[in-house]
């Protein structure tokens, strides 16, 4: 789905004769870096899946409300081709009760989820999606989420069909405490894909924190359905926060069939400016061993709102 920006104005200026029931949110994220993809340095200004949404719901009754979200990246750095400066990200309607919470639209897989805040530089060139496979947001899809029973939560994605060609697939995952560590000390997951996107794939993830002290690690093994070739992989990951910084480092390896090894290693600060503004600095080198190696540095403004 493309918009305009004038569509979305529209939308946004609707939006506050229904306050009581919708929520306007969003994130600019943009950084100004020097990027080796194996070619030569170059500088350019990158807007880091900066968004906007509109999410909210209402209570049918005292057991039972519907809930909806309508997500949209947004290309700050104004580069995007034409049309495609405004594109979907998580769009779907659901019900909520004592059941859980079923969702029908576009939205993360389950596997996607199940990683929580494990990744440090999520969305900028040192996500993990750099390296691996099930960072999988998909359309023509149900999520299911259990509510939590003594910390734990299961949580399904089907993927239909869609045609008389087409194939469904599977994400489930079994979680286990607060993802943000906020509620609990401990954040555990077990998650498989079976042939979302063309591949098989489990993963492992924990985290934990420890006085300013936050240590995560993730865990995963792969498999393309077509041509068979697996992959291991572990990502280490771990943030000290102090007065109004954060020192962040990230690990992560992908040993595949046939020796082609691929490493990554992010270095970054981040400085809060406010409760929903930082200023932040990183530095990413990949190290590719049938490919180009890969070095990134950057600084950026966020802000969330």
């Amino acid at each position: 789905m493309k918009l305009s920006y004038t569509t979305l104005a529209v939308a946004m200026l609707s939006a506050p004769s229904f306050a009581g029931d919708i929520d306007i949110y969003g994130k600019a994220n943009v950084t100004a870096q020097s990027s080796d993809e194996g070619e030569g340095s170059f500088t350019e200004i990158k807007s880091n899946a900066s968004r906007i949404g509109f999410k909210g719901g209402q209570a049918l009754t005292d057991e039972l409300s519907v809930v909806f979200k309508a997500e949209f990246q947004v290309d700050l750095d104004g580069d995007s081709p034409k049309g495609d400066s405004i594109t979907d990200r998580n769009q779907y309607i659901g019900l909520k009760g004592n059941f859980g919470e079923v969702l029908f639209g576009k939205n993360d897989t389950i596997l996607k989820q199940s990683q929580g805040k494990v990744d440090l530089f999520s969305d900028l060139n040192g996500d993990i999606k750099s390296l691996w496979k099930g960072e999988n947001r998909v359309a023509d899809s149900i999520t299911y989420k259990t509510k939590s029973f003594s910390g734990f939560q299961l949580g399904l994605t089907y993927v239909v069909e869609d045609s008389v060609d087409g194939e469904d697939a599977t994400s489930i995952a079994l979680m286990y405490g607060d993802k943000a560590l906020k509620k609990s000390n401990v954040y555990a997951a077990i998650a498989f894909d079976s042939e979302v996107a063309g591949y098989d794939v489990t993963r492992a993830v924990v985290s934990t924190k420890l006085g300013a002290f936050t240590l995560g690690a993730i865990a995963q093994s792969q498999e393309s359905i077509n041509s068979g070739q697996e992959m291991d992989g572990l990502m280490l990951s771990g943030k000290y926060s102090i007065d109004n910084w954060a020192l962040k480092a990230q690990f992560q390896t992908a040993e595949f069939d046939g020796g082609d090894d691929k490493s990554g290693i992010t270095l970054g600060a981040d400085y809060k400016l406010a409760k929903n503004t930082k200023v932040f600095g990183f530095f990413t080198s990949f190290d590719m061993d049938s490919g180009a190696d890969e070095d990134y540095a950057g600084l950026g403004l966020e802000y969330k709102f």
